[in-house]
């Protein structure tokens, strides 16, 4: 099998990526701020997991592994010395201060990209059939970032696996809290879709031995045929993540989802039916009574709360593009509505006060 040279945008959830590559002995570059990514070529990156069975959690520190990690700055990259790029990052966070010129050089590039983001690229997008784009655009932070990427060499993973940085920890460490899989949808070309394949059987493959025995670290990649197996997300996010979000406070997922159980699946069904207007088989999206129950270990608001009532003035809107494209399709959803309600106004709060110290 060869190994792969992946770059990988985001040090922060893209270091729970790259452990994985790494693991299965695959070459690593993490782009990030000049501070981690000293950090990161110093000490490495350590990723915490927990194992079913097993009391505690096996921390994986990327010294020591088969593959090779690095880490830099955007502007000293260039995307044509790698096989594949995962964009690990926000979507508010790829038209910041170098990025957004990285961006455009992976573009001219035309190295294939493995989206890991809960708002699909623009490019990927347009590769579902009888979808307008242009009304999309709006949900978008920065959509000229993705100008010049070609379609089919853009792809997308759900980005199920849940981790956090724990308050006051270094920022080359990251916990993960649900150790599910990524789904990702095939590239266009079968040579590319090939490439995801075998590392998908590396991924199996590795193992890892903390010092009393090898064992199956969680956390895989699944390769779909199917475009739409990462729009499965779309119906959790929308009946979870983003109904953690109140006027004036979050709530967890949990409480968001069991509170008004009724509630939460008529949304959940209403996001559904979306993805299977768009094209989504039953079998591409994960059945409601599984979602209620893996809720009931969430007990954190979502990212997107906590970022909101911290004082952020850009999160990821896919409660605006999912409502944008329900539209489109003919569908209403008054959820929906006052999802994208709560959260226009909490942003412009948080506009209005200017950033926080």
């Amino acid at each position: 099998m060869p190994k792969y040279d992946v770059l990988i945008l985001g040090a922060s959830y893209g270091s729970l990526v790259g452990t994985k590559l790494l693991l299965a002995g695959h070459s690593v570059t993490l782009v990030c701020t000049e501070s981690t990514a000293q950090l990161i070529n110093q000490e490495g990156t350590v990723v915490r997991f927990p194992i079913r069975g097993r009391e505690g959690l096996v921390e994986v520190a990327s010294q020591g592994l088969e593959g090779s990690l690095a880490a830099s700055v955007p502007a000293g990259v260039d995307p044509a010395d790698f096989d594949l790029v995962v964009l690990g990052m926000q979507e508010s966070q790829y038209g910041s201060p170098g990025v957004r010129e990285l961006m455009a050089r992976i573009a001219a590039s035309r190295t294939p990209c493995l989206a890991i983001m809960n708002m699909p690229p623009l490019p990927y997008l347009e590769r579902i059939p009888g979808l307008s784009i242009e009304p999309l655009k709006r949900c978008f932070v920065d959509p000229e970032v993705w100008d010049g990427f070609e379609p089919g060499l853009v792809t997308m993973a759900s980005p199920d696996p849940q981790a956090y940085r724990q308050p006051g920890e270094a920022k080359n460490i990251l916990q993960v809290g649900l150790p599910t899989n990524f789904k990702a949808a095939r590239f266009e070309a079968e040579e590319h879709t090939e490439m995801l394949r075998k590392l998908e059987a590396d991924i199996v493959d590795a193992r890892f031995d903390p010092g009393d025995g090898a064992l199956e670290i969680p956390v895989k990649l699944r390769v779909h045929e199917s475009l739409f197996v990462p729009l499965a997300k779309w119906p959790m996010l929308l009946a979870g993540n983003y109904r953690c979000i109140k006027r004036d406070e979050m709530i967890p997922i949990r409480d968001a989802v069991h509170g008004d159980l009724d509630a939460t699946r008529e949304a959940y069904a209403w996001a559904w039916e979306l993805c299977t207007r768009l094209g989504a088989a039953d079998a591409d999206l994960v059945p409601f009574e599984k979602y209620a129950r893996a809720a009931e270990g969430l007990g954190k608001p979502s990212s997107a709360a906590r970022a909101l009532f911290g004082g952020a003035e850009h999160i990821e809107r896919v409660d605006c593009l999912i409502r944008v494209i329900g539209r489109q399709l003919g569908l209403e959803s008054k959820t929906m509505d006052e999802v994208v309600t709560l959260v226009d106004d909490r942003l412009a709060r948080n506009r209005s006060q200017g950033p926080t110290s």
